[in-house]
């Protein structure tokens, strides 16, 4: 899995970083996305999925790696 994510798109709302916290951040200044890492392991998908499904933005894309 790849994950990519579009900052200028995103609400700020947190729901990715309160799923996959390993995986995203929020940037200080606005709140923002932050990925931390964009090839998370097989572990931390089930996750990811659905931080991409909850995202008010849909702000999250996910690939095959």
């Amino acid at each position: 899995m790849r994950v990519e994510v579009d900052v200028p798109s995103c609400v700020a709302s947190g729901q990715c970083v309160m799923l996959a916290p390993d995986v995203f951040d929020q940037r200080e200044e606005d709140g923002s996305v932050l990925l931390l890492d964009d090839t998370p392991p097989s572990e931390l998908h089930d996750a990811v999925g659905e931080s991409a499904t909850m995202c008010p933005a849909q702000a999250i894309r996910l690939a095959e790696s």
